[in-house]
């Protein structure tokens, strides 16, 4: 081979070498969005709310109240047009229905600012609270716990198993058993009190279905593994389902 011939060989070498960590880190980053519970339009709503609710609002300021209609405005758009990411996919009924009620809200606000009516002024900015604060409690996870279970369970299930890559599903499932082990040790909020026995109950079909999927593992049978996959993945929309 001639010195130029290496010379080729050794740059095209490079480049791969070069260009393949960068792949792996924007596909990493790619998956990391769609497993995140965060909607960034939302949280930078947060910020106008913030002086409504602690400022405004509390000193009665018309003003200032009518002054930040246009923030009001920017801030209800972005989240209208914000896309959840893909494991709140189950979501988007109530997230839609949610963006409805804050753009009426919004309209209404504007409204009563226009027409410079106090009280019916402070009423909306109290309501356009209250409607983002519902929008938040649609994406929030009722227990850590559980939302931390459903990262690992999105990604086998969506993922992992469709790629038919066992090696991937075993190293899934055995972060599976540890998320587990902390939601069957996690305490209910008090407001879930009554559905205690309820959440018991489906806490345990799910932590006996990743037991079962488990010891699926060790056949190497990819039709077994799967239907225990479809099984774990049922018991955990029910244990989800007590909590909505």
């Amino acid at each position: 081979m001639t010195r130029r011939a290496l010379s080729s060989l050794f740059l095209s070498l490079l480049f791969v070498f070069a260009t393949q960590p960068l792949g792996a880190q924007e596909h990493g980053s790619e998956r990391a969005a769609e497993t995140s519970t965060s909607v960034p339009a939302l949280k930078e709503f947060h910020t106008v709310i913030f002086k409504i609710w602690h400022t405004a609002w509390p000193n009665k300021d018309v003003d200032m109240l009518t002054a930040l209609v246009p923030e009001i405005e920017k801030g209800v758009a972005s989240v209208a047009g914000a896309e959840l990411p893909g494991i709140l996919r189950e979501k988007k009924t109530a997230w839609a229905s949610g963006v409805e009620k804050l753009q009426a809200v919004a309209k209404e606000y504007k409204a009563a600012a226009a027409a410079r009516q106090k009280q019916p002024l402070l009423d909306a900015a109290e309501k356009l609270h209250a409607q983002y604060e519902a929008l938040v409690r649609v994406l929030r996870a009722p227990l850590k716990e559980l939302d931390d279970f459903h990262a690992v369970l999105y990604v086998l299930y969506h993922y992992d198993m469709p790629q038919d890559s066992l090696q991937k599903v075993k190293a899934s499932v055995e972060q599976l058993r540890e998320k587990m082990t902390a939601l069957n040790n996690a305490t209910l909020p008090p407001r879930f009190k009554e559905k205690e026995s309820s959440f018991f109950a489906a806490r345990k079909d799910l932590d006996k279905a990743v037991a079962e999927l488990g010891a699926t593992m060790s056949s190497n049978d990819s039709k077994t593994i799967k239907a225990a996959v479809e099984a774990m993945h049922s018991r955990y929309e029910a244990l989800a389902k007590v909590l909505e």
